[in-house]
């Protein structure tokens, strides 16, 4: 039976001792603020180092034999020049990078040919495969028109049509699309409009926020604010505006005869025992709907999001909702709000809206969000941008994404496709270590019991490397195995995915036996 429960401790951030030697920052004014002549040499003689270079590893296995010179090039000149994003560098000195050569449809292929099935859909933002097709000649038909024209002043069709598109979705109750490049800079800028509104109808006082507890909105400043995830914050934690953080609903965390909606109720109450004593401060609470992702694809009940709602409105209290990994199908449903029956007052997308081709977010809101900025004074405007604004050829690919929702018929052939890895996956249930199999739409996740703590930390890295083996691309959150397809794989690939990803989690553990 698939279904939720444990819950996991957060991973806490592994900190560098050697920051115990550098000089403290400390606040203009302050006479410390000049390094002394000490910290000075220091400073100079690390200036002079070269830095160490190593040139890490390449697959080498039976599954992926015959790795090319070219791809052992690859992989060490992108070690040298290339920052890899949420990495620890140096774990690449054992773990395999993979070069990417090519994608299509659910595979992506490295320079020595192998492939991969992208199980995870390339950090959740692949929802109709690689080298779509139909995306691809949408792309190809506005390079030819506009590739770009600022946002500021002018407007243009991909913009305006994906904007309207959206708010029908919404059936209009959300609108005024705000486009970004990614997910945080969306969730900062629907932190920015609740706030700025407060202020601009005279509720300067609300500037507070709430998040859940593990969730995660993103890594710039302000999204960590509201993230509470230590791996991600604990290091950046002396520059963060912190926000109230309350209990979270997570399923896994029903005790004996608890259902998930009494999980949900529980988590409920805390949210109403702050709004009672803070709402006057808070301007808004932000959840990602249905499911925390990173937080190990830890699942709510749809009446935790029904009950923000009302807590909200009775409060006084914006209601943002992260859809950044949940929307566009993920759940079952386009947005994941549409199963608690409600809409929050601020929407993010980003991830899945344009295909998994093109950076892009969207921040839709509701009509009074928008009056409260409208003012013939510049400075009660919303007064935020990037250069890219709305750029057309990624609105473009989202727009060509809607189009495949629409004629496709993709969320009953998900849900189809949904039951069809569910049944395969049941045997996982009765692994012995396997706790909390689970589904939320096209998301499925597992957790492992790992007795062994060192055992437990290498989990992932070690289940990642023996997924590659299998031609999977999966990368584990901790103990949590989660699976996140694009919408496309056909009957074998699922059976396929299934498959090969028991046979991964038994090589894991028997490596670790």
């Amino acid at each position: 039976m698939i279904q939720g429960v444990v819950h996991q401790p957060k991973e806490r951030a592994n900190l560098d001792p050697a920051a115990a030697s550098l000089p403290r920052i400390t606040p203009m004014g302050d006479r410390n603020t000049h390094p002394t002549r000490k910290q000075k040499m220091a400073h100079r003689r690390a200036k002079q180092k070269p830095a160490q270079h190593r040139t890490g590893v390449v697959l080498d296995t039976p599954a992926t034999a015959g790795t090319t010179a070219e791809t052992d090039d690859w992989v060490a000149r992108s070690l040298r020049a290339v920052w890899h994003p949420c990495t620890q560098m140096k774990h690449h000195e054992r773990l395999p990078l993979i070069p990417i050569a090519r994608g299509s449809g659910p595979w992506l292929y490295d320079r020595a040919g192998h492939r991969y099935l992208d199980a995870i859909s390339s950090w959740w933002v692949n929802l109709f495969g690689h080298a779509n097709p139909r995306i691809n000649a949408a792309l190809k038909d506005q390079l030819d028109t506009l590739e770009h024209a600022m946002l500021a002043g002018c407007t243009h069709e991909p913009a305006v049509e994906l904007a309207e598109r959206l708010a029908a979705l919404t059936q209009h109750t959300l609108g005024h699309a705000f486009f970004a490049s990614d997910g945080a800079s969306a969730v900062e800028i629907a932190l920015k409009m609740s706030f700025h509104s407060w202020r601009n109808r005279g509720y300067g006082d609300k500037q507070e926020f709430v998040c859940i507890a593990n969730s995660y909105h993103g890594e710039t400043i302000g999204a960590l604010g509201v993230t509470d995830v230590a791996l991600f914050k604990d290091a950046y934690d002396p520059l963060i505006r912190h926000a109230h953080v309350v209990a979270s609903p997570d399923a896994r965390r029903a005790e004996p005869g608890e259902s998930a909606a009494d999980v949900a109720r529980r988590a409920l109450d805390a949210v109403r025992a702050l709004f009672e004593a803070r709402s006057h401060r808070i301007a808004a609470l932000i959840v990602e709907p249905l499911v925390q992702c990173a937080a190990g694809m830890a699942m709510h009940d749809p009446s935790y999001i029904a009950g923000l709602r009302v807590l909200c409105d009775q409060f006084g209290v914006h209601l943002i909702a992260d859809e950044i990994a949940v929307g566009c199908g993920r759940t079952g449903t386009f947005f994941a709000c549409e199963q608690a029956g409600i809409w929050p007052d601020f929407l993010c997308l980003s991830k899945g809206i344009s295909g998994g081709y093109l950076p892009l977010s969207i921040v839709l809101s509701r009509d009074e969000i928008f009056a409260a900025f409208y003012d013939d004074d510049t400075t009660r405007g919303f007064l935020h941008s990037h250069s890219y604004t709305g750029n057309p050829l990624a609105c473009r690919a989202a727009l060509a994404t809607l189009d495949l929702f629409a004629s496709d018929n993709v969320l009953a052939a998900n849900a189809q496709k949904s039951a069809t890895l569910r049944a395969a996956l049941a045997p996982l249930a009765g692994h012995p270590q396997v706790r909390n199999l689970r589904q939320c739409g096209t998301i499925f996740a597992f957790d492992a019991v790992i007795a062994d703590p060192q055992q437990a930390k290498t989990f992932s890295r070690r289940f990642f490397t023996h997924a590659l083996q299998r031609e999977l691309l999966l990368r584990p959150i901790s103990t949590t195995v989660y699976l996140m397809p694009p919408y496309i794989l056909d009957d074998a690939e699922l059976a396929l995915l299934a498959a090969r990803t028991h046979e991964t989690f038994e090589a894991t553990l028997a490596e670790a036996a």
